[in-house]
């Protein structure tokens, strides 16, 4: 099946709605597998959760310059807010 296909899908009672088994094999879905649900455009856009994190790196490659770890600016700017507040406290007391 190629995913131009489209394949029609109705809404049963309760809401429900069945993914037939040709879709299911195409995405090596399985019974028990968790699929995450958004609505993007007023499309309803099913992903399992390894899929969102692959298309959250993709996104998020080349945010962070090379060489830089976050961790260590984290640590470096919680550091400096508590030099902060011990020099407020200082000012204070």
């Amino acid at each position: 099946m190629s995913q131009s296909k489209s394949i029609a899908l109705r809404i049963g009672p309760q809401g429900r709605l069945v993914i037939p088994a040709a879709l299911r094999r195409e995405l090596a879905l399985a019974p028990g597998d968790t699929l995450m649900a958004r609505v993007e455009s007023r499309r309803l856009v099913l992903e399992s959760r390894e899929q969102i994190l692959r298309r959250l790196r993709e996104e998020l490659r080349g945010a962070v310059p090379e060489g830089v770890s976050m961790v260590d600016e984290l640590i470096a700017e919680r550091r400096e807010d508590a030099r902060h507040d011990a020099l407020d406290d200082e000012r204070r007391g």
